[in-house]
């Protein structure tokens, strides 16, 4: 009689059954294979983009770049080149006598003056009247709150041309035509301002500081002070360049309301067209002119405007 010993296995693997001869219902499976990710930054480092994006970010970087340039190069040369054949690609040398020309023909000293003072008011007014209501929809609760809200939002569907004729009757009523108040009263807020800061209050601003500085002994316009306002600061700055830019180009409304003597910036640009010939290196320098003011504003809050854009929407 033969018997079978059963040979000891020493070792991590002592005593396991195969895996084929298992049980089916005690097989392991395998795990799925990871996908490697695009980017593997080491402790401590950030990822980084490749070429190609970077390639595509330069290429739409001199894309938006581009207009701004060829300004610069009509503003720099003479009308006869601009409408050459092959017009010129590189700045020429009569930049600044093209600029002063233009400077003197619009009167752009005083529409400079004009269009800062409409810009910063617009752009105040809409901002602290737009952080009311957008505090007001997002955080008390009041009846028929939401009506009113779609009723705000509304508003942006009516096109603006509508409302000419019946506005400017009543700024002529006023004794307002030709005068700044005409441009800067009906944009004392906006629709769109008032949905913006509403959505980022909404998320930005909890309950719980509220109802902190309720139970300090706080009433509404204390908490709107020093507790709406320090959260609400980024959103504000965003809205700011937005309304400031736009009242800055705007030209519809200041040239119906508003003639030579009290232009803006946009609207004085109309004396550069006038004439038999218009000199198109001296209009696309007093474009140019019209254009330094928003570019200086970039340039000194550009990156606090980036920083609000970025928590807000890392808050949204």
């Amino acid at each position: 009689m033969t018997v079978r010993t059963q040979t000891q296995v020493q070792g991590p693997g002592a005593g396991r059954i195969p895996e084929d001869r298992r049980p089916r219902g005690l097989r392991r499976t395998r795990r799925p294979r990871r996908l490697r990710p695009l980017f593997r930054p080491g402790a401590g480092r950030q990822a980084h983009a490749g070429p190609v994006a970077y390639l595509l970010l330069g290429l739409m970087a001199a894309l938006s770049l581009f207009p701004l340039y060829w300004t610069i190069v009509a503003a720099s040369t003479s009308s006869q080149a601009i409408n050459q054949a092959d017009p010129p690609l590189l700045p020429g040398g009569n930049l600044i006598s093209n600029l002063g020309a233009a400077w003197r023909d619009a009167d752009l000293a005083k529409a400079v003056v004009n269009s800062f003072v409409v810009s910063c008011s617009v752009a105040l007014s809409t901002v602290l009247f737009s952080t009311l209501a957008g505090f007001a929809f997002a955080k008390l609760r009041f009846r028929f709150r939401t009506a009113l809200l779609l009723v705000v939002i509304a508003t942006t569907a009516v096109p603006p041309q509508l409302s000419v004729i019946p506005l400017f009757q009543i700024m002529t009523s006023l004794g307002w035509y030709d005068r700044l108040p005409a441009v800067i009263v009906p944009s004392l807020v906006n629709a769109v301002g008032v949905f913006f800061m509403r959505q980022y209050l909404a998320e930005a601003l909890p309950d719980e500081l509220i109802e902190a500085a309720r139970v300090d002994g706080a009433g509404p316009n204390r908490v709107f002070w020093h507790v709406v306002l320090p959260v609400a600061r980024p959103a504000m700055l965003v809205l700011f360049l937005i309304t400031f830019v736009q009242s800055w180009n705007d030209f519809f409304w200041p040239f119906v309301v508003l003639t030579s003597e009290n232009a803006t910036v946009q609207v004085a640009m109309v004396k550069l067209a006038q004439g038999y010939v218009p000199d198109q290196s001296v209009i696309m320098a007093g474009a140019l002119l019209g254009t330094l003011p928003l570019l200086l504003l970039f340039l000194v809050f550009g990156r606090r405007i980036v920083g609000g854009l970025m928590q807000g929407a890392l808050k949204g």
